[in-house]
């Protein structure tokens, strides 16, 4: 999940990031993370230190306390995440495999509203960690990740080189494009007509930032909670203003009328939270916690 406003850095501002790692034997793998780093154009200024003592909970604390960067870790098991207040996060998308193996419309709401198939072309404007465009590229759509966080990004890229070399994931990979990019900006750069060789969107996923107040019910205090990873992005990006809720709705709408099938847009938001821009969906799925929001085209 991303938001079409950051909080801390405007595009092609240069990101600093601070690097801890555990052993000389990690060279070959920051030398890959450089490599992807200057690949991918990603803003990211990456200073790297060698940590001589042991990763504990509260060595963590301490290095979130003490920088006034953002924090990588690269811990003994050479897995990279990103120190958020103590807590390391990543994308962890094996831990997703039982997930995306069964998915399906009956046990994933969000395809029950996407409705997208082994042709389709999904674009998930708002990636964050990623969970969302596994499930959406589970089903054999082709699926491009749009995170505009240079940080999120570069953890996506990493967790899609480390995930490709597992002989079952390849597929899946295969299917995922991640682009550092706020989705207004990628829309821009869309063709207004993409009925001839370009193919053509089919469904835009969208699970914009919204207030952490907007998770629970503020009188009974039910409603989902608010896991590490959402608590993580709300220090990276604001939610949008009403006007940027509109303009991403209506360019998202824009971008799927040329689909073969019925474009849809859909929206993801808590089960209690207001409609994006204040537009009714023309149809909703939800359980206790979440709410997908479908506008058709």
């Amino acid at each position: 999940m991303s938001a079409p406003r950051p909080a801390v850095n405007p595009p092609n501002v240069q990101s600093y990031c601070h690097l801890f790692y555990i052993s000389d034997s990690q060279q070959a793998q920051i030398e890959r993370l450089q490599a992807l780093i200057v690949q991918h154009q990603l803003p990211i200024v990456l200073n790297t230190e060698r940590l001589h003592d042991k990763l504990t909970q509260k060595r963590r604390q301490q290095l979130s306390q003490t920088s006034s960067v953002p924090i990588l870790v690269l811990d003994q098991k050479d897995k990279l995440s990103w120190l958020s207040d103590g807590l390391s996060v990543a994308p962890e998308w094996d831990k997703l495999q039982r997930r995306v193996v069964s998915a399906g419309r009956k046990s994933e709401l969000l395809l029950q509203a996407a409705k997208v198939t082994a042709d389709s072309r999904v674009i998930d404007a708002t990636a964050g960690f990623g969970h969302d465009s596994l499930i959406l590229a589970s089903t054999g759509a082709q699926v491009t990740m749009l995170e505009q966080q240079p940080l999120m990004a570069l953890l996506l890229l990493v967790e899609q080189q480390r995930m490709s070399a597992q002989p079952n994931w390849q597929k899946l990979m295969s299917r995922l494009q991640i682009v550092n990019t706020d989705a207004l900006s990628y829309f821009a750069t869309l063709p207004a007509d993409m009925t001839g060789a370009t193919k053509a969107v089919d469904v835009v996923y969208l699970d914009p930032m919204f207030p952490e107040d907007s998770y629970q019910d503020s009188k009974t205090g039910k409603g989902a909670k608010v896991g590490k990873h959402m608590q993580a992005l709300h220090q990276l990006a604001s939610p949008p203003t009403l006007d940027e809720e509109r303009q991403l709705l209506q360019h998202a709408q824009a971008i799927v009328r040329d689909s073969d099938k019925q474009g849809r847009v859909v929206v993801k938001r808590p089960q209690l939270a207001p409609s994006l821009a204040n537009q009714q969906p023309h149809e909703s799925w939800h359980n206790e916690a979440v709410r997908f929001d479908g506008y058709f085209v």
